[in-house]
């Protein structure tokens, strides 16, 4: 049954709006206050119980301070809110209209007593206040002048590291002083800060003797932890208070003589927007991969406060050595938590990812020489010796020239048809590499040139080529379905439905392996005859066969068995470990986004494939009805209403939290690793690691400067903060040594 809004000449109804309405109060005297401001004389003998019982007031007729939204689905007044906004003219302009809510022509001794009545309410609540403030004074600590000269001094140490990650800025620089002192960036602000008028530093410092330690390593990276902590501990209650949330790490980092590894959280905050929030960087030792996966769960559990048990998905974007021990974890993680499924990651093309999979020297050989290349071509002035290379070589067919120059400056080495570029400007590529090892005018430095020396031998290998074009070949028929899986709603349910044709395609090629392997091994022989590259078989290949006495192999049959058979082998092994049976049931509910419904015909069947999420939502017997109710909703809107499109959009719906499942469920598959991050207003935040990771310097890389310099984007209270290093590290204990953060700096006092 509707609510209707007791106000005068107010017509709202609880079914038309998405307004809070709020009873009557029981307490007699506020109630009588609520009655007295809407002037409704026939209200006035009604009892507070009965007014309670049976009439409302809508949100609009109190001040919006005095409203609450205490979660998405309630929302409450203050204890002393009262009714104050109200229209009382507006019959006024149609006097001949019937009017239900009568209201009160108030005499000259109603407005006395209503004024009195105000007045003495009003000075209640300003005794009260006063009490309140006497006594929240009473509670506050008295702060000596030297305490609050500490802790100014304090913040504009903050002040200036927050100002350090936010350009980007290194601790220290390799530049040497007149007296032979390293120059500190954080030394020089400091100066300049004091130079600047802040008094807080001045007086700290004024008295410092020449050449003595400003701040020591040890009070630095205190400053800097808390800092770190601080920011993080933002993120994590967002993390916390949305609950399902996905683990996503990145490639290796290697600073301070040690590997790091990423780790990222996916999650959707209150707001119903998907986040994913760079959070720390995770020792890795090389050893047991169980033993990563009980550092990664004390990080979560213990260290961040996170439930193993709220992760929904998991993906690890990995490069190398490291591939293998990452898809262990992967699985170890599975055994222990079967929700969180682990999926490609959206960072990704799926095909990168695929090969990056595959623990074959000659595919790690190439997938190393892809990314030397890519480092490579950002070195001044090679990018243009490239695209000269490209067209010496297709002068007669300028067309695809002019085509090929294009792709190489759009980051072609990270699309999903990376193989097939790579194999249309390899010839162009091998011609640029020599032209930059003869640097006959020197205009590379002797490293560039030893650079390209390096990566031309390794490119003009034969065994490299054929390995090009098997992994061209075969990866043709997972291209479109990777592209798919980074596009928009309906791709991604596209995809996953398409999941068989593409693994049935993958068996047939298996299946006729000898004749494609033909077809491809002569693509392979025509490309090293037009690159004057002689066929052969590795030399260690042949160096064991010879020790072994196996006699010689033909070298057809060796990259049919050695190259094709395993890498056809390894893809199909790959896409079904990626895409198992939960993780496409997963996919196949994102038909639950009303665009995907209304492509479906309204004919989908959610309830089928919902069973993996079922202990997630707040009433699962009562799915089925629900999502019955949510297609019937779509199917008969108006013809102006448009299908939301993704996750996100659905989300914004107001009306989505009387679908309570559905809500769940939708952030639930939004957290899905696979799917790209919508709605995001700028770079993501494993977008702006790698930015930082390319300008910074490893031997300047601070782990706290990068974390803080990703999210520059989260709140910080610089007085929290304060607060935070006051209570962890007293003035007069403040040598107590820290987790080590990372650059070693002495900030000294130089003349």
């Amino acid at each position: 049954m509707p609510n209707f809004c007791a106000a005068p000449n107010c017509t709202r109804k609880s079914t038309q709006s998405d307004l809070a309405f709020f009873r009557f109060p029981r307490d007699p005297e506020r109630c009588r206050i609520w009655v007295e401001n809407c002037r409704r004389a026939d209200l006035e003998a009604k009892t507070a119980d009965q007014l309670n019982k049976h009439y409302r007031l809508c949100a609009k007729h109190f001040d919006p301070a005095m409203v609450c939204k205490t979660s998405p689905y309630r929302t409450v007044l203050k204890d002393t809110a009262i009714p104050t906004i109200f229209d009382l003219t507006s019959h006024l302009k149609n006097p001949h209209t019937r009017h239900r809510k009568q209201i009160k022509e108030l005499t000259d001794e109603d407005i006395k007593r209503m004024k009195e009545r105000r007045l003495a309410s009003s000075a209640e609540q300003a005794v009260k206040k006063d009490e309140d403030s006497s006594n929240a004074a009473d509670d506050e600590p008295q702060l000596s002048a030297e305490e609050k000269e500490y802790r100014d001094y304090l913040r504009s140490l903050f002040e200036i590291l927050f100002l350090l990650a936010k350009h980007a800025i290194p601790l220290t620089t390799d530049r040497v002083s007149e007296e032979e002192l390293k120059s500190n960036n954080f030394q020089a602000i400091l100066d300049y800060c004091m130079n600047a008028g802040d008094e807080a530093l001045r007086k700290r410092f004024e008295m410092t003797a020449v050449n003595s330690e400003y701040l020591t390593t040890t009070q630095l990276n205190q400053l800097l932890d808390v800092c770190e902590n601080t920011v993080r501990e933002e993120m994590l209650m967002e993390v916390r208070e949305s609950r399902f949330y996905s683990l996503v790490t990145g490639n290796l980092v290697e600073f301070a003589n040690s590997k790091h590894l990423p780790v990222f959280l996916r999650f959707v905050n209150q707001q119903n927007v998907l986040r994913e929030e760079f959070m720390d960087f995770l020792p890795f030792v090389d050893g047991d991969e169980s033993a990563l996966v009980e550092r990664l769960e004390a990080q979560l559990v213990d260290r961040w406060g996170l439930s193993m048990e709220d992760c929904r998905g998991q993906a690890h974007k990995a490069t190398g050595t490291s591939t293998t021990k990452m898809k262990a974890v992967a699985v170890l993680l599975m055994e222990k938590y079967p929700l969180a499924l682990h999926m490609p990651c959206s960072h990704m093309a799926l095909n990168i990812h695929l090969a990056n999979n595959l623990p074959y020297p000659n595919v790690q050989i190439v997938m190393e020489n892809l990314r030397r290349i890519t480092s490579f071509l950002k070195t001044p002035h090679t990018q243009d010796e490239l695209q000269k290379a490209i067209s010496t070589h297709f002068q007669k067919n300028e067309e695809k020239g002019n085509a090929l120059k294009q792709m190489c400056l759009s980051g072609w080495t990270e699309q999903h048809d990376v193989f097939d570029v790579l194999l249309d400007i390899l010839p162009s590529l091998l011609l640029c590499m020599d032209s930059i090892r003869d640097n006959s005018d020197g205009q590379f430095p002797s490293c560039v040139a030893m650079d390209a020396y390096s990566i031309g031998e390794s490119l003009a290998e034969f065994e490299v080529i054929v390995t090009i074009v098997i992994l061209k070949n075969v990866l043709t028929f997972t291209r479109a379905f990777g592209r798919n899986l980074q596009g928009e709603t309906l791709d991604v349910f596209s995809a996953a439905n398409s999941l068989t044709a593409v693994l049935y395609s993958l068996n047939e090629v298996n299946d006729n392996i000898d004749v494609y392997h033909e077809f491809w091994y002569s693509e392979a022989m025509s490309l090293a005859a037009l690159m004057e590259i002689p066929v052969s078989v590795p030399r260690l290949f042949l160096r064991k066969q010879r020790a072994a006495d196996l006699g010689e192999i033909q070298a057809e049959t060796y990259f049919k068995e050695y190259v094709t058979i395993p890498v056809i082998r390894g893809i199909m092994q790959e896409v079904e470990d990626m895409f198992s049976d939960n993780n496409v049931k997963a996919l196949k509910c994102l038909s639950l986004v009303p665009a995907v419904m209304g492509h479906m015909k309204f004919n989908t069947t959610e309830e089928n494939y919902a069973e993996v999420y079922r202990g997630d939502l707040p009433n699962p017997d009562t799915l089925p009805a629900e999502l019955h109710c949510w297609r019937i909703k779509w199917k008969h809107r108006g013809k102006e209403v448009r299908l939301p499109t993704t996750i996100h959009e659905t989300l914004q719906l107001p009306d989505v939290k009387f679908f309570p499942n559905v809500d769940t469920f939708l952030k639930v598959l939004s957290t899905m690793p696979v799917l790209k991050v919508e709605n995001s207003t700028g770079d993501t935040a494993s977008e702006r690691l790698k930015a930082y990771l390319n300008r910074m310097p490893a031997k300047h890389l601070n782990k706290s400067l990068a974390m803080l310099h990703i999210n520059t984007h989260v709140k910080h209270d610089l007085d929290v903060m304060v607060d935070k290093y006051c209570r962890l590290y007293p003035e007069d204990d403040s040598e107590a040594e820290p987790e080590d953060v990372g650059e070693d700096v002495i900030v000294t006092k130089v003349i």
